[in-house]
């Protein structure tokens, strides 16, 4: 039935901030951009290599994430790297904090943690876009 993952949504409190982090720092293609008078409300769609796409919207005064302790929800989004390392030192060097990397104990695959301008977790993952 399912065939892959089509996009993940994203709901920010300051648009041009997070614009620019998933532009500029994260190197996402815009495909479109609309303003929504209507709902006071900007959608971005941003191309991901794999042809999956995250839709970023702003929303008036959006409620706060609850994260730590972790929520019931959505965990995080995960993007696959070829190389963990480079991608830790880019993002370094572009003011980001980013955890220690890790190894998954299963796969023995390579990870890394930070997050976005609203403290959404994002996952650097070493590998292909499956093991």
């Amino acid at each position: 039935m399912l065939e892959g993952i089509h996009h993940a949504a994203v709901i920010c409190s300051d648009y041009a901030i997070s614009r620019r982090f998933y532009t500029e720092i994260l190197g996402l293609s815009i495909l479109a951009e609309h303003y929504r008078a209507s709902r006071q409300s900007w959608k971005l769609d941003l191309a991901l290599p794999d042809g999956s796409a995250i839709e970023l919207f702003s929303f008036p005064d959006p409620p706060q994430r609850p994260s730590y302790p972790e929520a019931c929800g959505l965990r995080h989004l995960a993007f696959a790297v070829a190389d963990v390392d480079a991608c830790k030192t880019e993002l370094t060097a572009r003011g980001i904090t980013v955890e220690p990397v890790r190894v998954d104990e299963y796969t023995g695959r390579r990870f890394v943690f930070f997050a976005d301008p609203d403290g959404l977790p994002l996952e650097l993952y070493e590998a292909s876009p499956f093991p």
